[in-house]
């Protein structure tokens, strides 16, 4: 059995690259500050304008405890994280969740009705059955007996989100139902990260966490920020596109940022819960832009798993900006729909 693992660099993971500027240095440039690192098993980047550089420290330390406090929330690689703790409850009675939470998963369960069931956020067992999961030891391929079984453990209808006057509850019917965020985590934090800097008065700013990204006003240069599409490839400096957020949310979900090699065969880390296996399509990035990156990050993954022709039907049926990258020969082949095309950068 020959196996490989691959899983890009910190630039490459990025669906969407941040261009700050496009022209060389201004004297009359606004002051401008970068918070970077590392965080849920990926990196992020919060790019502010007009802050004093005194209170850089101070919003470091804000940044890094949302983050923690997220990834709290959300881990699976974690064992006493609220995710994992309701993962590991063998019961059916309610769990309390925060308010945050608690937005997270219904925007999943109504991206997830929406596409059909192809965003599901209970496909755990099937992640973890393909080796994706938190134990990421070198996988047999399953048989079709395992694959049953897993999905026989999976569905949204199993999970239900309870909002009452003393907060927020999570109830599952199956015991032993695992869920899996980690395809809105990105999203989710982005947005928290928007949240914290504009509750430190700043109007500037662009924030990312992986592939998702919000923007607001102005970068350094006074222009609208702009957001870089990479081509599913290696290559980190690789654009397929430019978009300017004008103050929207973004993300990408990519086929080709992590996968494995087994016996010859590419699996992708994007599971089809219809077929209980990786995607094999040729579609192999999905962008959307939406209100929030909470949303777009719900979508991207979805559309993924319905492939080129089906995800561009549903985007064009609930109104998506919705920008689609799908392998044909040696090269890619782009769509996107009419929603999209506004936000791509005009030629100068």
């Amino acid at each position: 059995m020959l196996f490989t693992r691959h899983l890009l660099s910190a630039p490459a993971l990025l669906g969407c690259a941040i261009l700050l500027s496009a022209c060389g240095p201004d004297k009359d440039a606004a002051t401008s500050v970068v918070i970077s690192g590392k965080t849920m098993g990926t990196y992020y980047r919060v790019s502010v304008v007009g802050l004093d550089k005194s209170r850089e420290p101070e919003l470091r330390q804000q940044i890094e405890a949302q983050l923690k406090e997220d990834d709290h929330e959300l881990s699976t690689y974690k064992d006493d994280s609220v995710l994992s703790r309701f993962n590991q409850y063998t019961g059916t009675e309610p769990q309390p969740i925060s308010s945050g939470m608690a937005d997270a998963i219904i925007t999943s369960l109504r991206v997830g009705q929406k596409t059909g069931g192809a965003m599901d956020i209970t496909v755990g067992p099937l992640v973890n059955l393909w080796g994706f999961g938190p134990n990421k030891e070198p996988i047999k391929m399953p048989t079709q007996q395992q694959i049953d079984a897993a999905k026989a453990e999976i569905g949204l209808q199993h999970l239900k989100v309870i909002q009452q006057y003393d907060g927020d509850y999570l109830q599952k019917d199956k015991p032993d139902m695992y869920v899996d965020l980690s395809t809105v985590g990105e999203g989710y934090a982005t947005d928290h990260l928007a949240r914290l800097v504009e509750a430190n008065g700043i109007s500037n700013y662009l924030v990312s966490v992986g592939g998702a990204v919000v923007s607001r006003g102005k970068n350094p240069e006074g222009k609208t920020w702009q957001v870089a599409i990479q081509k599913p490839t290696d290559k980190e400096d690789a654009v397929q596109a430019i978009v300017d957020l004008q103050g929207m949310g973004i993300s990408t979900s990519g086929s080709y940022r992590n996968y494995y090699e087994l016996d010859g065969k590419r699996l992708s880390h994007i599971i089809d819960p219809a077929t209980g296996r990786p995607i094999t399509h040729k579609l192999v990035s999905a962008t959307v832009i939406a209100s929030t990156a909470l949303e777009a990050d719900g979508w991207d993954t979805g559309l993924m798993v319905l492939g080129t022709k089906k995800a561009l039907a549903l985007a064009e049926k609930e109104h998506l900006a919705v920008y689609l990258i799908t392998k044909e020969g040696d090269g890619f082949k782009t769509t996107m729909t009419p929603q999209f095309k506004a936000y791509l950068r005009k030629a100068d």
